[in-house]
Order: structure tokens, then C-alpha cells, then sequence
């Protein structure tokens, strides 16, 4: 089975989970707790774009789509497109915020973003935003793409702050806006307050006019000002890094990797981003191409525990015969250079035929060993020989409450979506290329976003809003399976599709 044994002294392990829980309770204290045998809360709408064709005449409006989430506390920031553009970005970022672990919501815009935002900034469209919380600081951050014309060119990386809990936002500062095509951002922060670096701010993101090389950028200050962008110590390439931190402060960012061996590769930092080693092979990939011509890649989703064990999951079809499907798979690290054999999350049978993609992962920060917490949000077909015409598209989830050991039974949240119903793009129709779940610290509570689509009712081409659901993560007695497999490349499974470099994806 997959390790789950804790890394670092068992004294700083219980100083974090101390110091950690003692945030929580009190938080939970002022803002939210929630009630023993609360009714789980359904699917319901937290925000819809308001956007008209007059302020961006070629994005495909009334529709919301690649949502990420934080959560600290009970505050449960969501950040995402709005108003998607055929051939890359949005009109504005959309955000939505609940101070009560996902009971209740309000959204809005950031500003000073693109020419549709209020005030109006000075970017065509907006792409991929990812929330952050700075303890240190008391700063919530949003990271996101400024595209400078339709269809990408010169790409910036800016950053928007709340320093009041998400309910307002100021205006743009630039974590790099070199004049380049930029790509996949992703930020975190260390919020250990035994690391060393505690308030260090960490954004990932590629340089796409240079086949996409990772680079990361850091902050000290809230995320005001940010530091030069650099390489890893192998220079290596990829996208969809997203950077964890342990409580020691090591930063471990799995990734996409296109260096050979290509598939989910991770780098590390243990200077506080002064330098990046060279990157390591967590597996390679092999991915289905999914029916339909939806959008999907098998960009990785990871977390950390409070013991510092690193979680990463993505779409993989080698457990299944022919791989003609989809599984969403898991590896782990205690290090972030030594990774666990791949197992397969069981969501379905093997041989199901249900197709499973774009997984977003969420742990309990203040769980640990073998009674971790683990919550997993994901799109799914029930059929994956379905055509664009026939294919319907769900939105499922499940969790693990002994650290992936054993999972409970899927639950559908959201679905069947007919592929017309969402928003188009030169890589396929799109819900996002990721999507995200929270586990709120300490309570047995899974926030996740995603986009979801309806038949329009006054004549409007989508009705494709952003929409969340308060889960509870739940025990489970179907076991994961490790992966008998042991390959260096090409499609072990005996799928249809190795990894190959993946397309620009803003």
C-alpha cells in the first residue's frame, strides 16, 4: 500500500499540529463552527459572469470556468475565469468568498485587471488564477495571467491582495511582466511557524516562448514586491507546478514535466526559493484521450498533510485493459524526491468504462500519518466511448480518511452536462483545465468549486456558472490499489496516448 509515514522529528511534528489546531480553534471560535451532524449542504451557484458582449466582443459570455480554492479557518477563498475567450483567457477573474466553511457566499470581480473590469485595467483578458493565504501576513493573494492581446503574445504574471479576508481586493502588482508569454501559475505560502521562512510566498509558473522552463518567483512581504524569476538546477521544462510547503519549509512543486523522462516530475527548495534543485521523475503518464473533444490534460493536483507528507494525484489510464479509460491515480512523498508506487483512487471498478479527469485534491493541513485526511473533487463520463453529441459530463466526489488507504463510496455532485452547454476554446470545450478542493483545517469538511452548465432559460448561448458544494469527508472501506507496473515511458497501460509536450494552456 501507499506510504504514509511522517517525515521530519516527531517533536516538530507535534509542535506544527499543536500550534496549527491552536489557529483553528480559534478561528473557528470567532468566525464558524460547524454543528455535529450538520446536513450536507447541495450543489448551489457562487457566482455567474455579468459580463455583456459589448465589453469583450469575442469572449463567450455567461460562462465561469478553472476555478482554485484555499481555505484557512473557516474562510474559503475561490478565484476563476469569467467570460472565456475562444482562443485563451477571459473577460475578468472572478472570485467568490464564504466566511462560514461554504454555507454561504459572495463573489465579485478583481479590479483594475482587463479593459472589462471596474475600474478598468490594462490587460485584453485575464487567465488561471490560484488563491493563496499568508499567515505571516494576514494577506490573502490571487495570482493570475494578464494577457496583453487575444491570443496570448506578451503574458504577464500579476498578483491581486485582501488584506480584510477576502472581501475587498486592490489593484495589481506584477510578480514578473518581462515582456513575455508566460504560462500556469500557481502560489502557496509558508504558513508553518516553526519553518524558517514562515511568511515566504512562493508562485510557479512557465515560460512558454522558451518551451515552457518552470520558473518560481518569491515574496517576503505579503506579496507586495516579488523576487527575480529562476530556474531549477537542471533547467527543466513542464507546466502546472504547483508548490507545496512542509512544515519545515521545504518547497516541493510537482509538475507536468516535458524533460526526458517526461511525466509528473517535482523540484524542491530548502533556502526559502534562493535556489531550486534539479527535479526528479515522480512517473510517468499515460493518459486517454477523452471522448467528446474536451479539454483535459493530466496537469497534477497536490497537497501536504500536517506531518509534511506530499499528495499528488492526476488522470492516468494504465490500471485499465486497453486504457481506453481514465482513473485518477496517487503517489506520495515524504521528501519531495522520493515518491510511493502509483496507486488507483477506486471510484469505479476497473473496467467500468467510466471515464474520470481533472481532479482536484484538498488535505487536511492538520491531519497527519495514517489518519489523514483526503478529499477529491474530479469530472468523470459514465461512459467513456461516449461521441461529442452523446457524451455526458458529471462532477464527482470522494475521500479517504486513513490517508488514502481506503475510500469512501462517490458521490455526484453535480451533472449530466451536455458538451454544447460549456464554453469553447482552440484546445476543446472547457471546464478548466484544473479545478480545486479545500478541506477545511480540522473539521471533517470538504469545500470544493467547480464549473458546472444548464440550459440557458432567456435565450442566452451558456449558462455556465462557477458552483460549490459543502461535503464531508467521510471514512471508506473500498481499498486503494497500488500500481504492479513498472515502466520509464510510453503507455504502459496500452492506451492511446503517451505524454507528450503539452500545448500552451492559459
Amino acid at each position: 500500500m501507499i506510504s504514509a509515514t511522517t517525515s521530519g522529528s516527531a517533536r516538530r511534528r507535534r509542535l506544527w499540529v499543536t500550534l496549527l489546531s491552536a489557529v483553528v480553534v480559534f478561528v473557528s471560535m470567532v468566525a464558524f463552527a460547524t454543528p455535529a451532524g450538520a446536513a450536507q449542504q447541495k450543489t448551489v451557484r457562487i457566482s455567474d459572469d455579468p459580463y455583456t458582449s459589448v465589453t469583450s466582443p469575442i469572449a463567450q459570455h455567461r460562462t465561469e470556468v478553472e476555478p482554485d480554492t484555499y481555505s484557512f479557518g473557516s474562510t474559503v477563498v475561490a478565484a476563476f475565469q469569467v467570460g472565456r475567450v475562444l482562443n485563451g483567457g477571459a473577460s475578468d477573474i472572478g472570485f467568490a468568498v464564504s466566511h462560514d466553511g461554504g454555507h454561504s457566499w459572495h463573489h465579485g470581480f478583481l479590479p483594475a485587471t482587463t479593459v472589462a473590469a471596474t475600474p478598468a485595467g490594462p490587460f485584453f483578458g485575464g487567465s488561471d488564477a490560484s488563491v493563496a493565504f499568508d499567515f505571516r501576513h494576514h494577506t490573502w493573494l490571487i495570482s493570475w495571467l494578464g494577457l496583453h492581446a487575444s491570443g496570448g503574445g506578451t503574458v504577464d504574471v500579476m498578483a491581486s491582495r485582501s488584506t480584510d479576508d477576502g472581501r475587498t481586493w486592490g489593484s495589481p502588482v506584477a510578480i514578473d511582466a518581462a515582456g513575455i508569454f508566460f504560462d500556469k501559475n500557481w502560489t502557496a505560502c509558508d504558513n508553518s511557524p516553526i519553518s524558517p521562512f514562515f511568511g515566504h510566498c512562493y508562485t510557479e509558473f512557465d515560460n512558454a516562448s522558451m518551451q515552457d522552463t518552470e520558473l518560481m518567483s518569491t515574496s517576503t512581504d505579503g506579496g507586495r514586491t516579488w523576487g527575480p524569476a529562476m530556474t531549477t538546477a537542471d533547467t527543466v521544462h513542464g507546466l502546472g507546478g504547483q508548490p507545496v510547503i512542509q512544515p519545515n519549509g521545504r518547497v516541493v512543486v510537482p509538475f507536468e514535466g516535458t524533460t526526458r523522462p517526461s511525466g509528473v516530475r517535482a523540484f524542491t527548495s530548502d533556502n526559502g526559493g534562493m535556489s531550486w534543485n534539479a527535479s526528479v521523475l515522480v512517473s510517468p503518464i499515460s493518459n486517454h484521450r477523452n471522448s467528446g473533444g474536451l479539454r483535459t490534460s493530466s496537469l497534477p493536483s497536490a497537497e501536504v498533510s500536517g506531518d509534511g507528507t506530499v499528495y499528488v494525484v492526476w488522470q492516468d489510464n494504465r490500471f485499465e485493459t486497453g486504457g481506453t479509460a481514465n482513473d485518477i491515480v496517487l503517489s506520495t512523498s515524504r521528501d519531495g524526491t522520493t515518491w510511493s508506487a502509483v496507486g488507483r483512487i477506486p471510484i469505479d471498478p476497473l473496467a467500468s468504462n467510466v471515464d474520470h479527469f481533472i481532479p482536484g485534491l484538498g488535505v487536511d493541513r492538520a491531519s497527519f500519518g495514517s489518519r489523514t485526511s483526503l478529499a477529491l473533487t474530479y469530472y468523470f463520463y459514465p461512459n467513456a466511448a461516449c461521441t461529442a453529441a452523446t457524451c455526458q459530463l458529471e462532477v464527482g466526489f470522494t475521500s479517504s480518511r486513513d490517508a488514502g488507504r481506503h475510500w469512501s463510496d462517490h458521490q455526484t455532485l453535480a451533472g449530466p452536462i451536455s458538451l454544447s452547454q460549456i464554453a469553447n476554446t482552440t484546445q476543446g470545450v472547457m471546464v478548466g483545465d484544473y479545478i480545486s478542493t479545500s478541506v477545511l483545517i480540522g473539521q471533517d469538511r470538504a469545500v470544493p468549486a467547480f464549473a458546472t452548465a444548464f440550459t440557458p432559460s432567456d435565450g442566452a448561448a451558456f449558462d455556465e456558472p462557477m458552483s460549490s458544494a459543502a461535503e464531508e469527508v467521510r471514512g471508506g472501506h473500498i481499498p486503494m490499489t497500488d500500481d504492479p507496473v513498472v515502466f520509464t515511458g510510453g503507455s504502459p497501460g496500452g492506451g492511446d496516448e503517451a505524454v507528450t509536450a503539452p500545448p500552451t494552456a492559459f
